[in-house]
């Protein structure tokens, strides 16, 4: 466990930061051109692939590689699934559902990083 908690977790959770920053800034910023779904849509896209980049050059420091550009995905695919069902198992246990989310976090962020850590490090070995 002790492991997990290494420097690159706290890389991973830094660029998370990061990336949430830089997707809301560009999500305003398009409002004034785009309409609401246009501008979360391309701010996504956007905060995606500068994530993908933080994470080979800062968390991981590894080359960024189209497998692991084509791959990176699942992390995003599996941290919602996971967070949508530990969303619902903490409301249906009565967990206030402002803050239900959070318990969840703390759950899904070490998954999600074991996760890249797979696909940005000990995936790319097996080859």
């Amino acid at each position: 466990m002790t492991k997990l908690f290494s420097s690159a977790f706290i890389r991973f959770i830094i660029v998370g930061v990061i990336n949430t920053v830089n997707y809301y800034i560009m999500y305003l910023l398009l409002l004034n051109i785009a309409p609401y779904m246009v501008s979360h849509v391309s701010a996504f896209l956007w905060s995606f692939i500068c994530s993908y980049y933080l994470n080979c050059y800062f968390v991981y420091h590894v080359k960024p590689k189209i497998s692991t550009f084509l791959k990176f995905p699942l992390t995003q695919i599996i941290n919602m699934g996971l967070q949508t069902v530990l969303l619902m198992l903490f409301v249906k246990m009565r967990l206030d559902e402002r803050l239900a989310p959070f318990p969840a976090l703390i759950i899904t962020v070490p998954v999600t990083y074991l996760i890249a850590k797979y696909i940005f490090v000990e995936g790319e070995y097996e080859k």
